[in-house]
């Protein structure tokens, strides 16, 4: 089956034209699938704690690691139209009280990550609000487009360099 491109919306930034992946400090953490014909969103995450350490990891909205029973999942099938009623995905921490992430799907191929604090595999904090992305001090993103070109979402304290050719 052929994924569907998906434009990705984290905190106020907005990712044009993704495959759904995810990348945080160099390593793929999570990935957003939209099936259309299905209304039915998924995601597939890895969580780590402040030390880098795997405390679970989500396989297509099932918790298929959970150490301690830490994270709970929430679900949310549109039964109606999505503009009205959108699906979406929560990640909760019960130990917290936070959500980890929500997802949910603003349009038929724009998915909104609307708000997050988790870890990277480096123990990194992973902030998302509607406002800004941010990881750790090293780098804080407000209100960017960006262009994947069928690619994945890179977060990192490492920005690419504008493209520029010679005369």
């Amino acid at each position: 089956m052929h994924q569907q491109r998906l434009e990705l919306l984290i905190g106020s930034n907005v990712f044009r034209d993704t495959n759904g992946v995810v990348k945080v400090e160099e390593k793929e953490q999570l990935v957003v699938e939209w099936r259309p014909d299905e209304r039915l969103l998924l995601l597939t995450m890895d969580l780590y704690d402040e030390q880098g350490a795997r405390a679970a990891h989500l396989r297509r909205n099932v918790l298929v690691v959970n150490r301690s029973g830490q994270f709970g999942v929430e679900i949310h099938q549109s039964t109606a139209d999505i503009r009205t009623d959108p699906p979406w995905v929560r990640l909760v921490d019960h130990q917290s009280g936070m959500v980890a992430i929500e997802v949910l799907i603003a349009s038929e191929y724009r998915a909104h990550i609307r708000s997050g604090r988790f870890y990277s595999h480096r123990g990194t904090l992973v902030e998302i609000t509607p406002h800004y992305c941010r990881l750790g001090s090293q780098a804080t993103w407000f209100g960017e487009i960006t262009e994947a070109r069928g690619g994945m979402v890179i977060l990192s304290s490492q920005r690419p360099q504008p493209f520029f050719t010679a005369p």
